[in-house]
Formats: structure tokens, C-alpha cells, sequence
């Protein structure tokens, strides 16, 4: 057959629609027809390799197994010419030209649906060749089989109904040369820092060498399919840096090859610094898909968790099931697998870290435990979850001072069976809040919550081992006292059955004034130096919580507490004995409120402190008044 002979052949109806849609309708993510082509010239030299080491005679030989890419920006023309395996006449049909042999109507329709995701959907479905007529007018493939019998052929192709197939007369090299004319407003693939471009983001780790214009485009190694032990810590330092685009080393950096039950090697990176300023950027993680050294998804969420999202670097694996084209999955099980035994690689990892270097895993810590915490709804992982967080706590020396819960556990007292927490702002208000005397006294370890999530974080898991997270706030009190002090530096003085009954008089008039405002006042057993607090039932929720549903629901109606007095304290022993002598004195019910409003500002729920401003004025001033008298009987 010559080549004015050329024999022509009609595209199938779901191809035709399939170019049309690519032709006129697809423009945002036309660079992924560069990919590939690229990734099809790839496949071309590992199928050559393939058969060289069965000691397959093949043509031209003395090829260099490479890949090159020509550009006449002048004429709009890009070239892409790989040394593989090459193909037939039949093979051309068979291959190009093909949608992929599956579901090749529901990628038409999904196509259509959803025009603005063909950068995923493209390939999905095996349909990479086609990729290229959203850039082209024309395309001519010339190919050259590795069969010394078979002779080169042509096909061309204006994304049409039919395409042209012939033979060639004149002698051709092994290989494929795929020749594009660009449309008018594609000329910008056939500018060099354009297409350097592309190759570097899309195929900067093929194992063949990418020649553009001459010049080797990807000089980046592949160092996640290399053996460990030939990689210098310089090597993954600098892969790190064009990985990131970070200045600073990173921390940490894990190496992993599986083989089974799945197949997938990774490279990932833990950076020195969070780059999640103010949680701006908290969405923008994910780990970059390979498959064959070939990018198939940039920062791919599904491979791995959000709290763990600090962690950058690839995967990638050869037993995701893929189709002709080598896009996205088409199936997630495998995927899912991937991304499962990632997880669990990194928190190993991260476990022993905190084992063998405390020190270092307390800086990781400080910069991504934030984002770490998001994971206490990993319900798979939730002991190994545990294990990784930190706190500071009543046990350390200072506010720098962070603990592990299972090194709290270790402090445990006898028959304690809860792990104390406490939310605050700071460390000094948590140590000086009502709440916290009766475990300073006891000796009581309690962790401090101070970021405004902690909280969800200890809720949602509930409990660890046999030990159940438990806010100081709504702890059970027998528990506690039963435990002996270990600070004995305050004495109580004893309370007769007579004041006893005049301190339940006391506690009484003061609900009576409080009202609907408190659930019950009571005489504490918690308190030390505080006279009075608010608290919650053991099973309601908690002052943080309180704090915020009242600041994500406008009409949150907040639960009302207990109302605590302490008998020791010389202001609840003064207002005992005015009440001896006045039940009615108006001083009592100033002090009531004054207490219950001081109270709440501690909790941080006073909503209107007007009031309490003006009767501390009034207090004062009724105060200043009473010593200025005194201090006259005295100096008289």
C-alpha cells in the first residue's frame, strides 16, 4: 500500500463524541495532553527494556533509550519521539484511537458533567492519547516497530470522524514520532519554559531520560524507588527542598518500601516548621500520587489524613489497578490499603521517635501537634493517636514542660482510675482557679488544656486503657478525698454540729437570693483558699464546652451549676455570723451575687459585668468608710 493509497477508518460513535467534547469544550487543563504522551513514550522504553532482557531480537539496537521533545514555536509545531518498542500497522489500530475497554460511555458522561475535573477524570477511564485535541488541530504519529519484519507506519489524525492509517516507503528508526500542530490559542506548548515546566511538575521522575531541545529536562532522581542505603542525607535533603520548596532541612524524613501484602515505596518528609499560619493554609495538604514514576495525583488527600497533613512527600506504587492510560484509579481498595499503611507507618514512626528522642519529638510536636489533635475522630487508630499527644501539666516545672498520657498514668495514685484535665488560658489561671485546690493539696497530677480544641480532643476520646478523661469541674469528690494530702500547710478548723446547721441556713439564703441562676449551693469539700466556685454535675458538659456553644450558637441557653461556699474561708465565716445576727442584713445578699458573679468571671461566663462593677464601688467604698471610722476610734 502506498502512500497515496492510505486507507481511511472511521473513529467509533462514543470516539467521536469523546473528540468532540476534547476538540471544543476542554481548556483549563489542556497541559495534561503533554503528560501523556510523555507517560505513553515511557511505557514505549519499559516495553523495549522488557524485551531486551528476554534476549528478544530487536531493531537499531544501538539507540539510546530516551525521550525527546522538539519545539517550532514559529509554526506552532511540538514533537515528541521516543526509542521504545514502536508499533505495527495493527497495532496502531489497537492502541491509539481506543477508549479504554471499559466503561468508556460513563467517562462520556462524567466528561460532560464535569468539564472543570478533567485533570482527574482524564485517564480514569484510559483515554490519555485523546488528551492531546485539546491542543491540537492535526496530529501524525510515525512508528516504527522493534521487529526487524515490520515496516514504519503512519497515521493522522484532525480529531474528526476518521483518521488515516499507511505505510511508509521511507526507513524510520525504532520508535515513536508523535508530530502536534498546535491550535492558535495552544501556541504556548510550543514555548520552552512552558513546556519545562510541565514535564518538571507532571514527569520530572521518569527513569528515561527527557530531552528538550537538546537539554535533559529531568535531572531530579526518583530517590523513593532507590535502595536506602545508597541515599545520602545531603540526597534527601536537596529532594526535600525541590519537594517543598522549603529553605530549612526537614526534621524528619521516612523511607518506606512494601512489598506485600501490597507494593508501594514513599518518601516522606516531616518539615522543621508548620507552614499552617492562623489554619489558613490547613487545607492545602495531601502527598503526591506516582505510578511508575509518573505523577497521577499532586497532593492527593485521600492518601492520608488531615491531622497528619504536616507530613509532604510521594507514593508510589505499580498495584493501584489502573487502566491503558495510567491516570486515577479505577477502583479504591488497593488505594484505600495504600493509604491505611501509610498512616500506620507514620505513627510508628512518630512513637518511637517520642521513645528514642523525647526531646526531638517534643519540637515536632510544638509545631504540628495542632493539627495533630484533628485526628481524635481516627477511631482505627485512637491508642496509637494517644500515645503522640502532649500536654503541659501540674507535674511540670513550667509552661515549656509538656507530658505524655501514659507517662501521667505512671504518677497515678492508688486506685485513681481517671486522668484529670483542666481548660485555661494560661497555666497560672488554671493553677489559681478554685477548682484546681483540692488536687494541688492531694497532689494530683492534672493536665492542662490550653488550646481551645484540647478539649474535643480528650471528649471525643473518652478513654484510655481503663482510664476515663475527666475535667476537674466534674469530678467525683469521694474519689478524691479518700486520697491522702500532701500539702499540709493549712489547717481547717473543726465545724460544730451548731455552725453546721447555720451554715445550711447560710447556703439555703443563698439560693434563696441566687434563684433560678445556680441549681443548688452547697459547702464545698474542694476548696482551699477560694471562698466560693461554680461547678458542674458530673455528667454535664463542662465550663469550655459551656464557653463554646454559647459562641457558635446565638441561642444557647446556658446550663445552670452548683453553687459552692467554703466553710474555712474567714469572708463565708464573717457572713455566717452577720447572718446569726441578721438572716436579713442587706451586706449578705450583696455578697451573694458578689460571689456568684466573681465566680462566673473566673469560668469566663459573666455576659454583663456592669453590675458587678457597680457593686464592687459600693462594696469598696461601704469598706473605706468602715476603716475611716475605725481609724479614727483608734487614733481617739
Amino acid at each position: 500500500m502506498s502512500k497515496n493509497e492510505a486507507k481511511k477508518f472511521e473513529f467509533k460513535a462514543e470516539t467521536r463524541q469523546l473528540l468532540d467534547i476534547l476538540a471544543h469544550s476542554l481548556y483549563s487543563s489542556r497541559e495534561i495532553f503533554l503528560r501523556e504522551l510523555i507517560s505513553n513514550a515511557s511505557d514505549a522504553l519499559d516495553k523495549l527494556r522488557f524485551e531486551s532482557n528476554k534476549n528478544t531480537d530487536y531493531t537499531d539496537k544501538e539507540l539510546a533509550l530516551e525521550i525527546r521533545i522538539e519545539l517550532d514555536e514559529k509554526n506552532k509545531i511540538l514533537r515528541i519521539i521516543d526509542t521504545g518498542i514502536g508499533m505495527s500497522f495493527d497495532e496502531i489500530i489497537a492502541n491509539i484511537g481506543t477508549i479504554a475497554h471499559s466503561s468508556s460511555a460513563e467517562f462520556i458522561k462524567q466528561l460532560k458533567d464535569n468539564k472543570e475535573e478533567a485533570n482527574n477524570i482524564i485517564g480514569k477511564f484510559g483515554v490519555g492519547f485523546y488528551s492531546v485535541f485539546m491542543a491540537a488541530d492535526k496530529v501524525t504519529v510515525k512508528s516504527k516497530s522493534f521487529r526487524q519484519e515490520e515496516k514504519p507506519v503512519v497515521w493522522v489524525s484532525e480529531g474528526t470522524d476518521e483518521y488515516e492509517l499507511n505505510y511508509l516507503e521511507e526507513k524510520l528508526q525504532r520508535g515513536t514520532t508523535i508530530e502536534i500542530h498546535l491550535k492558535e490559542d495552544a501556541k504556548e506548548f510550543s514555548e520552552k519554559w512552558r513546556v519545562e515546566n510541565i514535564i518538571k511538575q507532571h514527569s520530572n521522575f521518569i527513569s528515561f531520560p527527557i530531552l528538550l531541545d537538546g537539554t535533559k529536562i529531568n535531572t531530579t532522581p526518583a530517590l523513593w524507588r532507590e535502595p536506602k542505603s545508597k541515599i545520602t542525607p545531603e540526597q534527601y535533603e536537596e529532594f526535600y527542598k525541590f519537594l517543598s520548596h522549603d529553605n530549612d532541612a526537614p526534621a524528619e524524613t521516612l523511607h518506606i518500601s512494601v512489598d506485600a501484602p501490597i507494593q508501594y515505596n514513599a518518601l516522606l518528609f516531616i518539615p522543621k516548621k508548620s507552614s499552617d499560619f492562623f489554619g489558613f493554609y490547613r487545607d492545602q495538604y495531601g502527598l503526591d500520587l506516582y505510578v511508575r514514576r509518573v505523577l497521577i495525583q499532586h497532593k492527593s488527600k485521600e492518601l492520608i489524613p488531615e491531622y497528619l497533613g504536616f507530613v509532604k512527600g510521594v507514593v508510589d506504587s505499580e498495584d493501584i489497578p489502573l487502566n491503558v492510560s495510567r491516570e486515577t484509579l479505577q477502583e479504591n481498595a488497593v488505594f484505600n490499603k495504600i493509604s491505611n499503611n501509610i498512616v500506620t507507618q507514620v505513627l510508628n514512626f512518630l512513637i518511637k521517635k517520642a521513645s528514642d528522642d523525647k526531646v526531638k519529638y517534643q519540637e515536632i510536636w510544638k509545631e504540628h501537634g495542632r493539627q495533630f489533635k484533628l485526628g481524635y475522630g481516627d477511631f482505627l487508630n485512637k491508642d496509637k493517636f494517644i500515645q503522640l499527644l502532649r500536654f503541659n501539666s501540674s507535674s511540670q516545672a513550667d509552661h515549656e514542660g509538656l507530658v505524655s498520657i501514659d507517662e501521667y498514668i505512671t504518677g497515678l495514685k492508688t486506685d485513681q482510675k481517671e486522668i484529670y484535665f483542666a481548660f485555661g488560658n494560661t497555666r497560672d489561671a488554671i493553677l489559681s482557679s478554685p477548682q484546681f485546690e483540692i488536687f494541688g493539696k492531694k497532689g494530683i497530677e492534672v493536665l492542662f488544656l490550653l488550646d481551645p480544641m484540647d478539649e474535643f480532643v480528650l471528649s471525643s476520646l473518652g478513654d484510655y486503657k481503663e482510664y476515663k478523661f475527666t475535667q476537674v469541674d466534674q469530678v467525683d469528690l469521694s474519689k478524691i478525698e479518700k486520697m491522702p494530702d500532701v500539702k499540709t500547710d493549712s489547717k481547717k478548723d473543726e465545724i460544730s454540729k451548731d455552725d453546721q446547721k447555720h451554715f445550711d441556713s447560710l447556703a439555703q439564703k443563698f439560693k434563696t437570693i441566687l434563684g433560678d441562676n445556680v441549681t443548688e449551693v452547697r459547702l464545698s469539700k474542694r476548696l482551699e483558699s477560694s471562698p466560693a466556685c461554680l461547678v458542674s454535675s458530673e455528667n454535664s458538659l463542662s465550663s469550655s464546652m459551656h464557653k463554646f456553644l454559647k459562641l457558635t450558637q446565638k441561642d444557647f441557653a446556658e446550663p445552670k451549676k452548683v453553687f459552692e461556699i467554703n466553710p474555712h474561708h474567714p469572708l463565708i465565716k464573717n457572713l455566717l455570723n452577720i447572718f446569726k445576727k441578721d438572716s436579713q442584713d442587706t451586706f449578705i445578699e450583696k455578697s451573694a451575687w458578689q460571689l456568684f458573679e466573681t465566680s462566673l468571671l473566673l469560668d469566663g461566663n459573666l455576659n454583663d459585668p456592669h453590675k458587678l462593677y457597680k457593686r464592687v464601688n459600693e462594696m469598696v467604698t461601704e469598706a473605706s468608710e468602715l476603716y475611716l471610722k475605725f481609724k479614727d476610734q483608734v487614733s481617739s
